[in-house]
């Protein structure tokens, strides 16, 4: 398919809004420190870093999504040779074994950063990603202190869903901007070796502006210039950083699911998180 042919089919899309695109360079700054990494180097997950997240299980995750999400079950997640796998399979599991399972017929993993969180910072996640229809990668944010959606904000530093191969998202959600109301900050970028090769994907977040760009070159820009205030920017609070991989829903299975390709698996080398001690920039 070509690369236009893309661009339209994702231009059908209910889900997506491009309003915020920026095709500049994404840098990390020259006076940023790293505070935090995770190069998946050991033989299984760090769990003094991160955190299995199987809250809905049972009662069935957002947007319609059809995974159930294991903890620390290898056949869904493991590090080996340097690198994290999260993999989603098409199985049942034994509500003996598993009694939080909700019935679903896919199995993933998702995980969250343990600990306080990060206001601000460059966030730089190298991944490669799977590309079978229902898969849904992400990489993204959401405030430790979480009350209401999309109030207090989320930041989707990648999202691509397998009906739309090789054709990355960003986005902003608050508020007044959300994909609810249809008015989020959004941007798409055409990459179309996501899938078969390992890429950086960033995120630049300061108090005037949040960029977000994969390779060093600039997807999405939105700038803290609204009126609105926590509608408009509820980004100066911590965050933690997530990574999943759901199958199915409203956006990723509008297409239907590849059975047929499973499993599927999303790859991540690593996760660094840059800073700039307080009162070194003006």
């Amino acid at each position: 398919m070509s690369p236009l042919m893309l661009l339209l089919l994702a231009g059908q899309s209910t889900f997506t809004v491009t309003n915020a695109s920026y095709d500049g360079r994404v840098e990390r700054p020259a006076d940023a420190r790293l505070v935090w990494a995770d190069e998946f180097e050991g033989h299984a997950l760090d769990q003094a870093r991160w955190v299995y997240d199987t809250a809905f299980n049972k009662q069935g995750w957002f947007n319609k999504e059809r995974q159930y999400y294991s903890a620390g079950r290898p056949e869904n997640i493991r590090v080996a040779n340097g690198v994290l796998t999260i993999e989603a399979r098409h199985e049942k599991l034994d509500p003996a074994k598993f009694p939080d399972w909700g019935g679903q017929d896919y199995t993933s993993a998702r995980i969250y950063s343990k600990g306080p969180g990060w206001t601000y910072g460059f966030y730089e996640v190298r991944a490669k990603l799977p590309c079978a229809r229902g898969s849904w990668p992400a990489i993204w944010m959401l405030p430790v202190d979480m009350k209401t959606w999309p109030d207090d904000g989320e930041i989707d530093i990648m999202e691509q869903v397998g009906a739309e191969p090789n054709l990355i998202y960003a986005s902003l959600h608050t508020g007044l901007f959300n994909h609810v109301k249809k008015t989020q900050r959004s941007a798409q970028k055409l990459l179309p070796t996501s899938c078969s090769e390992f890429h950086r994907y960033q995120l630049d977040w300061r108090p005037d502006s949040i960029t977000i760009g994969v390779d060093d070159r600039g997807i999405l820009r939105v700038r803290n210039d609204q009126p609105g205030g926590k509608g408009a920017w509820p980004f100066d609070t911590p965050f933690k950083m997530i990574l999943n991989l759901a199958i199915g829903g409203d956006w990723a299975g509008a297409k239907g699911i590849d059975d047929a390709a499973m499993p599927q698996r999303m790859e991540v080398d690593y996760f660094r998180v840059w800073q700039v001690a307080p009162g070194e920039r003006g």
